[in-house]
């Protein structure tokens, strides 16, 4: 989904209620301050004291400066998002031009879009159900049967996290691993607390398949997205 702003009202109603999606799409120009923002910034200009420039040349043209706080300069990153329901539950997706960005699981839509803007603070972010469809196909079908996803990851994290990532990934469906298992897999076995600080970081539910690693006791131990779903993966897999 897309929104036009080609009015100054419309303008102004998207700086109101900071709105991601209009980032790119024109600059806002504060007269007071003499710094040019992205619509999504946090300042509350009055808009009396506001004017709008379609281009951050136009901005700079007028004598205005980049904002330090939304740095209107920054490239701006596009990704796409939506929401969908799953065998567990919501689901939220979001993909950039590399791959899947983001796959989480929750049971607030409010909370989740949140998250998203959380975790990638200077991307313009933009409702598209259709362009997430296969990725929200994909993790309602490796929640019925375990399956493994093909889909391009646009994974963003240390070495450390990405190599362990991979090696959830390796982890075949309806067996587990222990922490230890994974840091020796990844040829750092002293590093057992780091990887378990990466599967809390996992940004791809389900198709990064951090619900399989487990105490070396066996116990479930903790799951971002709820112990009760990680033990609904495992049972289903283990069935399968």
């Amino acid at each position: 989904m897309t929104t036009a702003y080609t009015t100054d009202d419309d303008r102004w109603a998207a700086i109101e209620r900071r709105d991601r999606a209009a980032d790119g799409a024109f600059f806002c120009g504060v007269r007071t301050t003499g710094v040019y923002c992205r619509p999504s910034c946090a300042g509350r200009p009055l808009r009396r004291n506001v004017a709008f420039h379609d281009t951050r040349e136009a901005a700079r043209a007028a004598g205005l400066r980049a904002c330090l706080r939304c740095r209107p300069d920054e490239p701006i990153e596009t990704l796409r998002y939506g929401l969908g329901e799953t065998p567990l539950g919501l689901a939220l997706a979001a993909t950039s031009e590399t791959g899947l960005a983001l796959l989480i699981l929750g049971d607030d839509q409010a909370a989740m879009v949140e998250d998203l803007a959380a975790r990638f603070p200077r991307a313009r972010l933009v409702e598209d159900g259709a362009s997430v469809a296969p990725a929200l196909a994909a993790l309602s079908s490796a929640i019925d049967d375990g399956g493994r996803a093909s889909l391009p990851l646009d994974e963003r994290g240390s070495d450390l996290q990405r190599a362990v990532w991979k090696a959830l990934r390796d982890i075949p469906a309806g067996t587990t691993a222990s922490y230890a298992q994974v840091a020796r897999a990844i040829g750092r076995p002293e590093a057992v607390r780091a990887v378990a600080q990466a599967c809390g970081a996992n940004p791809v539910a389900v198709l990064t398949p951090c619900h399989r690693v487990v105490r070396s006791d066996g116990g479930l131990s903790g799951y971002r997205w709820g112990v009760a779903r990680k033990k609904a993966l495992l049972d289903r897999e283990a069935a399968a």
